[in-house]
C-alpha cells in the first residue's frame, strides 16, 4: 500500500515547540502537510512566554525540506484562539487539521486546590481546545473537510492524585470530542482524541528511569497522524498511546436494572446487577445511550 501522506493540507499543532507537539509537527510536515507550529514559549505551569521553542521547530523542519510557520498566540484567550487560525490562513490559505495538544500543569492535592491553580488549567487545555477549534471548524464547515485531534489523559479518564483540575480538563475534552464528532458528520469533520503516555517536561519528574526509556514522545505521533488523516474511518472515539502500543478506549453502559416503580431498596438489592459488565453496550452518542432504556418502557 501507498504511504499516507498529507499533501495539500494545513494543520494547526498547539503547544508544538516541544515534547509531544514537536514530535506531531515534525511528523506530519515529513508527509507533505504545511505546518502551524503555535507555542505560547512558557514553563509547565504556564508563566512566562518565549518566540525561541516555536521558531526552532520552524527551523527544523524547512531543515527537513517541510513548511512551516512559527505562532506564538496563547489558546488560553478566544483572541488567541483567533490569531492561531488567522495565521495559518494567511500563510496557507486555509485549515484542515486541529492537533489540541497545548497543555499546563498545576498539580495539588484536591484540599490544597485553590482557583489559581485550576483556572488556568482549564483555561489552557479545556478552553483552550474551545478557543482554536471554533474559528477553524467554521472554516471546515465551509470546505466541508476538516480533522480534530485533542489529547485528553489517562488522569482524566480514569483519575491520579493531585491532578483535579488537570483531570476535569482531560475528561471535558473527551465531551468536547464526542459533540464536535456529532455536529461535524455531515460536514465531513472528525473528531477523535489521544490518550498519550510519553516522556516530556511535563511528566518526566513523575516518571521512573526505567519506564522512561520506552516512552518516547516520537511513538505518540503516528496515531495522531493517522487521526488527522483523512482515509482514518473514526470519529468520537479515544485512544490510548505510548511506548508503542495503541489501544481504543471507550465508554461503556451495562445491561443495568429496571423497576417502574425504583425504590431505594431496590437500588440496594439489585446493586451487582446493576454493576455487571456482561453484555455491555459501547452508544455512540446521546441517541444511541437514550435507546437504552426504550426497552424497558414497552
Amino acid at each position: 500500500m501507498a504511504d499516507v501522506g498529507f499533501d495539500n493540507k494545513v494543520a494547526i499543532i498547539t503547544g508544538a515547540g516541544g515534547g509531544l507537539g514537536r514530535q506531531h509537527a515534525l511528523l506530519l510536515a515529513s508527509r507533505g502537510a504545511q505546518v502551524v507550529v503555535n507555542d505560547l514559549g512558557g514553563a509547565v505551569d504556564g508563566s512566562g512566554a518565549s518566540t525561541g521553542p516555536a521558531q526552532q521547530v520552524v527551523d527544523e523542519i524547512a531543515a527537513l525540506g517541510g513548511e512551516a510557520v512559527a505562532d506564538t498566540s496563547s489558546v488560553a484567550t478566544p483572541e488567541g484562539g483567533a490569531a492561531i487560525v488567522a495565521a495559518a490562513v494567511e500563510a496557507f490559505g486555509r485549515v484542515d487539521i486541529v492537533v489540541n495538544n497545548a497543555g499546563i500543569l498545576r498539580d495539588k492535592a484536591f484540599h490544597n486546590m485553590e482557583p489559581e491553580l485550576m483556572n488556568p488549567v482549564l483555561d489552557v487545555h479545556l478552553k483552550g481546545a474551545f478557543h482554536v477549534t471554533r474559528p477553524a471548524f467554521a472554516l471546515m464547515r465551509e470546505q466541508g473537510y476538516g480533522r480534530i485531534v485533542s489529547t485528553s489523559s489517562a488522569a482524566g479518564l480514569f483519575g491520579n492524585f493531585g491532578q483535579t483540575n488537570y483531570g476535569a480538563a482531560k475528561m471535558g475534552l473527551v465531551g468536547f470530542t464526542r459533540v464536535l464528532a456529532v455536529e461535524g458528520a455531515k460536514h465531513n469533520i472528525r473528531a477523535n482524541a489521544i490518550a498519550p503516555l510519553a516522556l516530556t517536561r511535563m511528566t518526566e519528574a513523575i516518571m521512573g528511569a526505567g519506564l522512561a526509556d520506552r516512552l518516547e514522545p516520537a511513538c505518540v505521533s503516528p496515531i495522531v497522524a493517522w487521526l488527522a488523516h483523512e482515509d482514518c474511518p473514526v470519529s468520537g472515539e479515544i485512544f490510548s498511546v505510548g511506548g508503542g502500543r495503541v489501544a481504543r478506549i471507550f465508554i461503556a453502559e451495562t445491561h443495568g436494572y429496571f423497576d417502574a416503580h425504583l425504590t431505594l431498596e431496590g437500588v440496594r438489592d439489585h446493586w451487582a446487577e446493576i454493576c455487571d459488565e456482561a453484555g455491555y453496550a459501547v452508544p455512540k452518542n446521546l441517541a444511541e445511550e437514550t435507546a437504552l432504556f426504550l426497552p424497558h418502557f414497552r
